[in-house]
């Protein structure tokens, strides 16, 4: 049985070539009529059949089965990666990984969104919508209840830690800095401009020493596994006392300006955690910066304690 999708799309991909470009490393894939074509009959994986003419594209069958109403599987899975993407866990855990004894935490969620989706003809704004404007995940990401199945149930938003790329670029944009790329690949065009966020990267060889340690895949499979999101004692060290972090911290222009004001306090936290701080926390930090410290060095203590706080690095 595992082995019968693979069996029944072999014929939809049979007839696919490839042809360089000017760029070394990329090709091309396209349909190629010239190619044998192991049958006229496609089976699908539910069964159903569908009968190709001698020059159609089997691919354009696939997809129409794929989009068929009466086909959930699809559907079903796209609405749980978006729901997972936006709440840290899939309706289907882990997210991948449907099958019969891997059910849903909750069927009629999930049936639920894949029928939005199917509704809207996967207008993903629509379903993006409808997971915004729930009541789910707009809850506090204070558990409610010491229930170990409150996670698995949407009880509370769970919080994360930000992405590898969310994280660098949000500490580029507070400090005024970027980051340095490289390619394990070797390429003529690894250049990545200043302004340009990780987010935006095009190509997964493109990297750096942070990305790699914080998680950032390799995007060689589509699996969401893929990305690790495992904090390790190596990233808590990295944000704790590296060279990388401190540079930034120290020159960056963006936050230099910040702490040349006479009262930063204020705009260190809405720099940082985008909210005022709390009297407490102003008076322990104003109590530092009037230590006998330096009122920069001070400053910048403060700074990095911001950045190492779970309010900043965790998606909450």
């Amino acid at each position: 049985m595992a082995r019968r999708p693979a069996r029944c799309l072999r014929p939809v991909f049979s007839q696919l070539s490839y042809k360089a470009t000017r760029e070394w490393k990329e090709e091309i894939v396209f349909f190629d009529p010239t190619l044998p074509r192991p049958a006229t009959v496609l089976r699908f994986p539910d069964g159903s059949p569908a009968t190709l003419a001698p020059d159609a594209d089997p691919r354009d069958a696939f997809a129409e089965w794929l989009l068929r109403p009466d086909n959930p599987a699809f559907a079903r899975a796209l609405a749980n990666r978006l729901w997972a993407w936006l709440l840290g866990r899939g309706i289907v855990q882990p997210v991948d990984d449907f099958r019969p004894d891997n059910p849903p935490a909750n069927a009629a969620l999930l049936d639920h969104l894949a029928a939005t989706l199917v509704a809207s003809h996967y207008d993903l704004r629509a379903l993006l919508r409808e997971i915004l404007t729930s009541q789910t995940y707009q809850r506090s990401s204070l558990a409610p209840t010491d229930d170990p199945c409150a996670e698995a149930h949407f009880a509370f938003y769970a919080p994360r830690r930000l992405d590898a790329e969310v994280l660098i670029d949000a500490l580029n944009q507070i400090t005024g800095t970027h980051e340095s790329y490289t390619s394990a690949i070797p390429e003529p065009f690894t250049f990545i401009p200043a302004e340009q966020r990780a987010i935006a990267l095009p190509d997964g060889s493109i990297t750096s020493g942070f990305l790699e340690k914080f998680g950032r895949p390799a995007r060689d499979t589509g699996e969401a596994a893929e990305r690790t999101s495992t904090v390790t004692a190596a990233q808590r060290l990295h944000l704790l006392n590296s060279t990388h972090v401190q540079r930034k911290l120290e020159q960056g222009p963006a936050l230099a300006a910040l702490l040349r004001r006479p009262q930063p306090v204020d705009e260190l936290f809405l720099t940082f955690l985008a909210r005022p701080p709390t009297a407490a926390e102003r008076a322990v930090v104003t109590a530092h910066l009037r230590a006998s410290k330096p009122p920069r060095r001070a400053a910048l203590d403060v700074a990095w304690a911001l950045v190492n706080s779970a309010e900043f690095l965790h998606q909450h």
